[in-house]
């Protein structure tokens, strides 16, 4: 019998105030790893089962090149990403594509507006409509199409669960969290996605960033040369990555994951789904066990949480709980 993570199984992790009064809690948990995997912190209950989301994308990008999947450095970035939709991420995904001898058809993501809502307003006022190509896991399933396409595998069942792509997904999910899957759904982009706990999700992160592995450390080095492409420039990740040295990798309904150089790493759930704390509280975790200078991360943080405005002017804010 599956485990989720249940209301009783959190804590609170971060307050939003106005005007001196707390007005919104959120609710969640949270665990970090050191360098060898071991949780060296847990808030709430790290051994629930969350569906990871597209905090998935790092291990699943391992399992593309550990299926040889012949992507180039960027190619490898954009597998990796929750892209915002820039004519910039769109080149390269389209070069996946055209590397693979195939095109936008190929791809069984569903087609959505870009995420960065200077693209989707864009598309608008050119009265065009969203493609699976403008959905931010196309670079995803394009390089699931890489990897097929290398290996002679059918391209039309890429994300049915018994596909060798989605095996091989599984084998990396289970060696690099240490744990052996137990549910797996399907993903908002319709890719299978596996349940993990939070202890064995931040421990697979901090074996790619940790670069445990050749590939954990291609997927690594890639990001960290690339920081724009896992997200957007001025994004919050793509900010994280740049000014940190950390590589982080949001994922939906409330899911984040960051990871240090040395291996270090935390992951996030808030319960109800929310984003807007996820980034405060991995930073603020690994800056409490010095995986990442406070001062640095203080300066990131400002840019990259939501002021509290009244009338416009700052009349509180969002900080954590611990």
């Amino acid at each position: 019998m599956i485990r989720p993570l249940d209301a009783t199984g959190v804590v609170e992790l971060a307050v939003l105030t106005r005007s001196g009064m707390i007005e919104s809690r959120h609710l969640g948990a949270a665990a970090v790893v050191d360098s060898d995997g071991t949780v060296i912190r847990s808030l709430g209950d790290t051994s629930a089962l969350v569906y990871p989301r597209s905090t998935l994308k790092p291990v699943q990008a391992v399992a593309m090149l550990r299926a040889s999947a012949p992507l180039r450095e960027l190619q490898l970035v954009l597998a990796t990403a929750s892209h915002c939709g820039s004519p910039e991420h769109l080149a390269v995904v389209r070069s996946m594509l055209a590397d693979a001898g195939l095109d936008e058809g190929a791809l069984q993501c569903p087609a959505d507006w870009p995420l960065g809502r200077e693209f989707a307003n864009e598309l608008i006022r050119e009265s065009r409509h969203p493609t699976r190509l403008h959905m931010n896991c196309s670079g995803k399933h394009a390089g699931f199409l890489s990897a097929s396409v290398a290996n002679g595998w059918e391209t039309s069942d890429y994300l049915d669960p018994g596909h060798p792509m989605q095996r091989a997904v599984v084998a990396a999910v289970e060696d690099l969290t240490r744990e052996k899957i137990e549910h797996t759904g399907v993903d908002g982009c319709g890719a299978p996605v596996h349940a993990v706990t939070l202890a064995g999700l931040a421990r697979a992160i901090g074996h790619v960033t940790g670069a445990r592995d050749s590939e954990s450390a291609t997927v690594a080095s890639a990001v960290r040369a690339h920081p724009w492409a896992i997200d957007g420039r001025g994004r919050a990740n793509t900010m994280v990555i740049e000014r940190l040295g950390l590589i982080a990798k949001l994922g939906a309904e409330g899911v984040m994951v960051m990871g240090a150089p040395n291996g270090v790493a935390a992951s996030v759930k808030i319960l109800d789904g929310s984003l807007r704390a996820a980034t405060l509280v991995a930073l603020a975790l690994l800056s409490q066990v010095g995986a990442v200078q406070p001062d640095a991360v203080t300066e990131v943080e400002t840019e990259t949480t939501e002021r509290v405005l009244g009338g416009g002017e700052p009349v509180g804010e969002l900080r954590t709980s611990f």
